[in-house]
């Protein structure tokens, strides 16, 4: 066993996916074509299929992703969106850039996603134009659920699906619910990319076009702008490239993610921390996160073993300094759990003997 074990580790990922991964990179230097070519066209038909919709638009990473779906979905100044504050604030500064206003929902403590009772309330309520649902730690929520809540207002619901690829309920994949979805493949997600990435997927082709306006200065055609806030955020080719190698060996990533999570879901036992239960298909085991009424300690004690861990997410986003005319707002489940959240090392390549330790190093203490 090495003397570390990191949160994660790419260099054993590069290690695993070297071949292919050096085979697409030459075949993109090789072409001569180094943004929207052949590369983003294959990945986009290849991963819409995987997620079970019509179109793929590749984009520059997660966050334009959230944005740019968001403004397709025609979110603008002053709308509301209901979203969560445990999830790292990309939302959020999506939100802020559109110049859209954040309704915050707190979370069930169990699957820290979205609370549907909460949720339901404010719709009831009115004044939500939007709601973006989290799947947060690789989670697919109850979609059909939220659905219910939502299409008899009226209101689109757009999914964050950066830590959920291949996530499955009733077969249907993450992605495919709402009216627009987005993913990150940054480098450490369930399918990464060697930098960053994105993609926003939807059945709608108007929504489609919209996008493929957004993410090119608003061109309509080539030098004639016909989309106001718009950017430059392409998919590169390389990147397109590096995540159509890695794709037809998602699903058995995702696999194993979900073994070594039973195994801690299972084998560890301290009456002080509470782990997730036991998913199917719905989870892809993109983060393994417990709670600890002493989590410092219990670190501390993790790190004295070599073990390294973190914490996804400290400071919820309504408790933000940016966000100080939010600070009326309470979400008792969420500002709870982000003192007592820990996360343990969770990846395909992480090794029985290693995860082995941990838990053994976890009942020790």
């Amino acid at each position: 066993m090495t003397s570390q074990i990191l949160i994660n580790d790419l260099r054993r990922h590069f290690e695993s996916t070297s071949a292919v991964v050096q085979e697409a990179v030459e075949r993109v230097l090789k072409s001569g074509w180094y943004v929207l070519g052949k590369e983003n066209e294959e990945f986009e038909k290849e991963f819409a299929q995987f997620c079970g919709v019509q179109h793929c638009v590749g984009v520059a990473n997660g966050t334009d992703a959230i944005e740019l779906g968001l403004r397709a979905l025609s979110v603008g100044k002053e709308s509301r969106v209901a979203t969560v504050a445990n999830a790292g604030y990309y939302t959020t500064t999506a939100l802020t850039l559109i110049g859209a206003i954040p309704v915050y929902v707190d979370v069930d403590p169990q699957t820290q996603l979205m609370d549907l009772t909460h949720l339901g309330r404010l719709v009831a309520r009115g004044g939500v134009d939007a709601v973006v649902v989290t799947h947060l730690f690789g989670l697919l929520h109850d979609m059909e659920s939220i659905l219910r809540i939502t299409q008899p207002a009226g209101i689109p619901v757009f999914e964050d699906c950066a830590q959920a690829h291949g996530a499955l309920r009733e077969k249907r994949p993450a992605g495919s619910f709402g009216a627009a979805s987005s993913f990150s493949f940054y480098p450490t997600k369930n399918l990464g990319a060697l930098g960053d990435g994105g993609a926003v997927v939807t059945q709608d082709t108007a929504v489609a076009a919209r996008l493929r306006e957004l993410r090119q200065y608003g061109w309509e055609s080539k030098y004639r702008v016909s989309a106001e806030n718009a950017r430059n955020s392409r998919l590169d080719e390389i990147q397109a490239a590096i995540l159509r190698a890695k794709l037809p060996f998602l699903d058995a990533w995702n696999r194993r993610r979900r073994e070594i999570a039973t195994l801690y879901s299972t084998a560890i036992k301290h009456p002080r921390i509470s782990c997730p239960p036991v998913y199917g298909e719905e989870y892809v085991g993109h983060l393994y996160v417990v709670t600890c009424d002493d989590r410092q300690s219990l670190q501390q004690h993790l790190a004295s073993a070599g073990i390294i861990t973190d914490i996804h997410y400290p400071v919820p986003d309504h408790m933000q300094p940016t966000r100080k005319g939010s600070n009326d707002v309470r979400l008792p489940v969420t500002e709870e759990l982000a003192d007592k959240i820990l996360t343990l090392p969770c990846y395909p390549e992480l090794r029985d003997e290693e995860f082995g330790h941990i838990i053994t190093t976890i009942n020790r203490w």
